[in-house]
């Protein structure tokens, strides 16, 4: 064994072995969610609650975990609960009054409380729970599995109303090409199994020796990578996770992001000793660019190639960089990462800083992310401490060390270049290129840039190998990618697909669609800089040619779902108000241009707007994007002119009939009182602030627009609907 594996083993025995011994004796282990999200939901208080009852009920056999988010952002706080050799139990927005129901019930009598588990939609008590793959390669056959399976239960005597159904993501059994597509896979809950079978004769064996006999079917066992075993082995049954493919997200809500030792026990740092041990830097960098991962900021640009332009670059000082300046409206990606498995970001930072030869890097968090901060310093000194990070790391030759610098919250320092210039102590402000980061970066050393997720996927990449990476995804997009889903759906939250997803089964199956009675009309991707999708356009996958094809952007994962009421005019408003208030005033087409388009939306919305003003947008758009220094500028204008592109009718409808169909703009409603259904009960002049409402009591009212500020209190305290809005 070389002495870098050597020095891991021991590494790792020393470590882990006493923590596998204390926690051999643990019955119970009760995860409680603590980051940012889930502590400003109250999940401090109750973890307290927690540790208080475990005193109190004097058990030693009872283990309180935080975790990192799960991304089921509107359940929090979620607590799991794991009594050994019992199916895991996930609970939703846990309360301090809550958390002694689950311990008196749950923990003490061994009685579950269904009524407050995870996104549990029914009141049935399922022996079973069985998520069946279905991503986009399963199967070419066309057979839906699903409806196959519930048939065949009835066939073998199994009452399907015992057992629910699931569609799950990729489950990584179709390692090679020729397989994929030739066979199905199930997962079942709660003896937590993964069957794999090709026929229906199969399917019935499997349901007989399961369903019937309530036996393991052996025969049919397939073995799931541990990474993917993992996750959905604790969160499988949840129809929210189980569609989600996890690779960057793989340890958050399972491990302690601030342990060293838990991040051991889930293979953590093993591909670092293994990169180590190989000695060989050209390997490294071929196997990512085997993979093919892209770089997951926004750009896609290939991470091997970038590595190797750096790697070929002479001189013995080298940079690695790792951008977390996430500043997309309702992005929250980076932050959870981040908050969740810091090690994993450390881990993939050293293996490339090994790959191009670098001896220091830079974690470029924004000051707004305080807990991520606290979390990622103190992951950097337990890895110092136990050699993982530093001088002659594992034993090796190799030298790495890591550093972190504060943004102060520019959208702007998300570009490379002006990253580079804020680490180094200067204004955020992006430069010409070439010469590129990889040939003169951090103090004109080359230096190589990555964001959170793209060194997140790094270590897997190394330990399992890029074949068992490019098995997912698509023939250009490899791999996952994690979007931040927001807007006008049931289920927000951060998740993580396989490339090639379409938006509709993102938006109505893990998304669980909209509000009863709302129509969905665009989603937004890629943030400020993205573009508007059409629902017409919903059966769009997620790839990087795929979204750009339609005038949008993959970005660094923003994804906002936008319904019929929602004002298409005010939304491309808001995006040009952020991107204009952003740019860093350097160069003039964004700086000048961004301002004079948002201050000709600002007249449309306003009611002041004509139709040249919709084809000045158009021009004065592709100009910017033509002429702007950095990607700030040059995509600026994305949900702008995708909007008027797809949604030009509702452009019109505000310039030409100076109305907004959705109401959502101010000074384009009007307000007027209707004579039939107005008693005269004079609330709505009372209310009104500026006193523009006329009328004696009992008589009908009458409203004077000339004076109407178009605040809509009469509106909203008229008890007749006596009020109406235009």
């Amino acid at each position: 064994m070389a002495q870098e594996s050597a020095r891991y083993t021991e590494l790792r025995a020393r470590l882990v072995e006493p923590y596998e011994a204390r926690h051999g004796k643990i019955q119970c282990v009760i995860k409680v969610g603590s980051a940012t999200c889930e502590l400003a939901a109250g999940a401090e208080s109750v973890k307290e609650e927690f540790l208080k009852l475990v005193r109190a009920s004097g058990r030693d056999d009872i283990e309180i975990k935080q975790t990192g988010c799960t991304g089921r952002c509107a359940k929090e706080p979620i607590v799991g609960v794991y009594v050994k050799g019992e199916k895991p139990y996930k609970y939703e927005q846990v309360t301090v009054d809550l958390v002694q129901q689950i311990f008196e019930h749950h923990i003490l009598r061994g009685e579950a409380l269904h009524p407050y588990i995870l996104d549990k939609t029914t009141q049935n008590r399922y022996s079973y729970v069985v998520t069946m793959c279905s991503t986009i390669c399963q199967p070419d056959s066309g057979i839906d599995w699903s409806d196959v399976f519930q048939d065949r239960l009835l066939v073998n005597n199994v009452d399907p109303a015992v057992i629910r159904v699931y569609q799950g993501g990729c489950m990584g059994l179709c390692v090679d090409q020729e397989e994929r597509g030739k066979s199905m896979s199930m997962l079942v809950f709660p003896q937590r199994v993964t069957y794999k079978f090709s026929s229906i004769e199969e399917l019935d064996a499997i349901i007989k020796c399961h369903f019937v006999d309530h036996q393991i079917c052996e025969m049919y066992i397939a073995e799931l990578d541990p990474l993917t075993n993992r996750f959905l082995s604790h969160y499988g049954d949840v129809a929210f996770f189980n569609r989600q493919t996890r690779i960057t997200l793989r340890n958050s809500g399972l491990i302690d992001p601030d342990s060293l030792v838990e991040y051991l026990r889930v293979d953590g740092y093993a591909s670092l000793a293994k990169t180590l041990e190989a000695k060989n830097r050209q390997d490294v960098i071929d196997t990512i660019a085997k993979s093919g991962l892209r770089g997951r900021g926004g750009a896609g640009y290939p991470t091997g190639k970038k590595w190797m332009a750096a790697h070929r670059e002479e001189g013995s000082q080298k940079y690695i960089v790792c951008n977390a300046d996430e500043g997309d409206p309702g992005a929250f990606m980076d932050r959870s990462a981040l908050e969740g498995d810091p090690f994993s970001i450390i881990e993939g930072m050293t293996i490339g800083a090994y790959a191009i030869g670098a001896n220091q890097g830079y974690l470029y968090i924004r000051a707004e992310y305080p807990l991520a901060i606290k979390r990622i310093e103190n992951a950097i000194q337990q890895a110092r401490a136990a050699g993982l990070l530093g001088a002659k790391i594992l034993g090796s030759s190799f030298s790495f060390d890591l550093d972190v610098r504060l943004g102060a919250g520019a959208f702007v320092c998300g570009e490379e270049t002006a990253l580079i210039r804020s680490i180094e102590g200067e204004r955020g402000q992006p430069v010409i290129r070439p010469p590129y980061p990889t040939q003169r970066g951090l103090w004109g050393k080359p230096t190589v840039i990555n964001n959170v997720e793209t060194w997140a996927n790094v270590a897997p990449i190394i330990l399992y190998g890029a074949d068992w990476f490019s098995r997912i995804g698509t023939a250009t997009s490899k791999g996952t990618k994690v979007f931040a889903l927001a807007g006008k759906v049931k289920n927000t939250g951060l998740i993580e697909v396989p490339m090639g997803t379409r938006l509709q089964n993102i938006i109505y199956e893990i998304g669980g669609g909209l509000k009863e009675g709302r129509v969905l009309k665009a989603v937004q991707t890629g943030g400020p800089s993205g573009g508007c999708i059409p629902v017409s356009r919903m059966d769009t996958v997620v790839d990087y040619e795929s979204l750009r094809d339609i005038g949008s952007i993959m970005g660094s994962g923003g994804m906002i779902v936008v319904d019929d009421q929602d004002c298409m005019v005010a939304n491309a408003k808001f995006f040009l108000e952020f991107t204009q208030d952003e740019s860093c005033g350097k160069c003039v087409p964004c700086r000048e241009g961004t301002l004079r388009m948002l201050e000709i939306l600002e007249r449309i919305v306003d009611g002041e707007g004509t139709s040249e003003d919709l084809n000045k947008l158009e021009r004065l758009g592709h100009l910017i994007k033509r002429t702007s220094l950095c990607g700030l500028g040059q995509s600026a204008p994305n949900p702008l002119l995708s909007s008027l592109e797809h949604f030009r009718e509702e452009f019109l409808a505000h310039v030409e009939e100076k109305q907004c169909p959705t109401q959502r703009c101010k000074k384009l409603v009007r307000y007027e009182v209707i004579a039939t259904a107005c008693t005269g009960c004079t609330l709505c002049a009372k209310k009104c602030p500026v006193s523009c409402i006329r009328g004696s009591l009992r008589q009908i009212h009458h409203i004077d627009p000339s004076r109407c500020i178009k605040c809509g209190e009469c509106y909203k305290v008229c008890r007749f609907k006596a009020i109406a809005k235009h």
